[in-house]
């Protein structure tokens, strides 16, 4: 089972409260701010424990005598006389040795005499394998005790959340573009990438700094916390908000492409921009669509000669094939424009 943020809430709710649910998901996409939220909702404090923190006697405790007994004595944390939300988070990522101790707290919702109040939730959480991040395999008898739910970024749904929760504008309006830069596969080096948590930290210290941030500072900020090409395109979109010069200018031919060579990042990122609106814009079909659409073609080509003469490079980025190896772009705009090329580039000499 496969969810969005948005759709997490309403099958917690009708699947924490009867089964363990272990919750998958990549680094930096919400996971425990999720469930944090959904025990709020129902009135239940949530307890995190973090796997990879723990030894298999935080959970079980220590011995005590009762009598002429002695009996092990869970901690505080965990033996509460109150309903709560148990949020077993990097589950996988701990030790063989805790998730066992964990056994009882998932199948029989006890550790030695304390038994989990009724009403209680018990929700894991952990990374996949290809996430590059800890894990490790969990035994069959844990895992055929919990629902599995995997959860995916959406952009749409982030965007949604960050407009009521004092998102950096500037992140807002450039996710709003380019929704498909909100996430990237972790890398297999030690290199920040592109997350919702990656984001909101940016947001947070560009508030922080304030509306006077210099670029350098925003480079910094946003090369430590996002992919490189991610971040390269943010602090080109932000040279374009300070210096109120976008794609729909180039468009309108109110200005034209940036030829500076100080303003490269601006180049690339006009290009994607451009590439992007094409690739959303552009109909399926040469005969059937918006006026619109076609007038965006025709303005296209000439535009792809003009960026042609500056970088061959950023022009070949908009055409270029999707990462499937497929076109990108309607066929007949690339046919089109592999005919009209020679015709528009001997008008422009």
């Amino acid at each position: 089972m496969t969810v969005t943020p948005v759709q997490l809430p309403e099958v917690l709710l009708h699947v924490a409260v009867v089964r363990p649910v272990f919750l998958w998901g990549a680094p930096g996409i919400g996971k425990s701010s999720l469930v944090r939220g959904f025990a709020e909702s129902l009135g239940l404090e949530c307890v995190t424990l973090l796997g990879t923190q723990l030894a298999p006697e935080d959970l079980i405790g220590v011995p005590q005598i009762v009598g002429d007994r002695s009996r092990f004595a869970p901690p505080e944390s965990i033996a509460r006389p109150e309903p709560y939300c148990l949020f077993l988070d990097e589950l996988n990522a701990s030790s063989p040795e805790v998730q066992k101790a964990f056994y009882s707290l998932i199948l029989d919702r006890r550790i030695g005499t304390y038994e989990l109040p009724e009403g209680s939730v018990v929700i894991g959480a952990g990374n996949r394998a290809t996430d590059g991040a800890l894990a490790r395999p969990m035994p069959s008898a844990l895992v055929n005790r919990m629902i599995h739910v995997h959860l995916r970024a959406s952009a749409a749904d982030w965007l949604a959340w960050a407009a009521g929760n004092g998102i950096h504008p500037w992140v807002v309006d450039y996710l709003v573009q380019r929704p498909d830069h909100l996430w990237s596969a972790p890398p297999k080096t030690e290199e920040p990438f592109s997350s919702p948590r990656g984001w909101h930290m940016l947001s947070d210290a560009m508030h922080s700094y304030g509306d006077g941030i210099d670029d350098e500072t925003l480079a910094m900020l946003a090369f430590g916390t996002l992919t490189t090409t991610h971040a390269s395109a943010f602090r080109a979109y932000v040279k374009t908000v300070r210096h109120a010069y976008d794609l729909d200018a180039v468009l309108k031919g109110e200005a034209g492409w940036p030829r500076d060579p100080s303003d490269r990042d601006l180049l690339y990122f006009l290009a994607e921009t451009m590439r992007a609106r094409l690739i959303r814009e552009l109909p399926k079909s040469r005969d059937h669509g918006p006026a619109n659409g076609r007038q965006l073609a025709y303005r296209a080509k000439t535009l792809l000669i003009e960026l042609a003469e500056i970088s061959l490079e950023c022009a070949q980025l908009v055409i270029a094939s999707g990462e499937d190896g497929t076109p990108a772009l309607p066929s007949w705009f690339l046919i089109d424009l592999g005919r009209d090329l020679p015709r528009l580039a001997a008008a422009r000499s």
